[in-house]
């Protein structure tokens, strides 16, 4: 083989070579952008759409919650985003149990009175609300219809002890859930209900573990004697940092 074929050889895996290079370049620049048509009609998987609590929750949602986190103006912004109808309370309150965030949502099935909680409390009941309808469908036929609460804020220390750590319900950065009233009138008692497998249990478990999907601290019947009439939801910790 003389000189001249090897050249021709040479150009010809030359331009192969460069002819893979650009298809490999046509194919990334495929998927990029199948990949961003696909997270446009997913934003709620997407980390640089804006947090709307109208789309189902998805990859990114515990982030872009996490990113918020202690900012009650861009939380707020959240909530408008999404069409959330809420009121803000002035600030109230001294030294560990000022209250500096007083969010309240307007329409949220809270009974017997809707209170004021911080806004990362408010978004986390938003985004536990959804769950908590499957689970009423799945286990006992009905969606709910009213959540009673035992309050949002008392101004004390853990377990009402004299010193130690103060509560997140000092603040209102906590809410206590002690039963459901479903559509068709049911009441599911978290004192009454939680014992057993039936289907009342069934779900009360189901809503807790939806619970720590969104709150930073979800305590139930299992952890101690103490929650054995409710669920302790808040926003102390990132969401699901503990679970019990």
């Amino acid at each position: 083989m003389d000189r001249s074929e090897l050249l021709a050889i040479s150009r010809r895996v030359g331009r192969f070579s460069l002819d893979l290079r650009i298809l490999a370049a046509v194919a990334l620049l495929a998927l990029f952008v199948a990949a961003r048509s696909w997270l446009a009609a997913h934003p709620q998987h997407d980390p640089w759409a804006p947090l709307d609590l109208r789309h189902p929750p998805g990859w990114a949602t515990t982030a872009k919650f996490a990113a918020l986190r202690g900012d009650p103006a861009q939380c707020r912004a959240v909530l408008a985003r999404s069409a959330v109808a809420f009121s803000v309370l002035e600030p109230v309150g001294e030294g560990a149990c000022r209250r500096e965030d007083r969010t309240i949502l307007s329409a949220y099935p809270l009974a017997p009175a809707r209170p004021a909680t911080t806004c990362d409390v408010a978004i986390a009941l938003e985004l536990w609300r959804p769950a908590l309808d499957r689970a009423a469908r799945e286990e006992l036929g009905a969606t709910v219809m009213r959540i009673d609460h035992l309050g949002a804020y008392s101004c004390r220390r853990l377990y009402g002890r004299a010193e130690g750590r103060w509560s997140q319900h000092a603040t209102g950065n906590a809410i206590d859930i002690a039963g459901f009233v479903l559509a068709d009138g049911r009441r599911i008692s978290v004192l009454e209900d939680w014992p057993g497998d039936g289907a009342e249990a069934r779900f009360l478990r189901a809503a807790r573990d939806a619970a720590c999907d969104h709150f930073g601290i979800t305590l139930s019947p299992d952890y101690n004697a103490a929650h054995a009439d409710h669920l302790h939801l808040d926003m102390g910790a990132r969401p699901g940092g503990l679970c019990r």
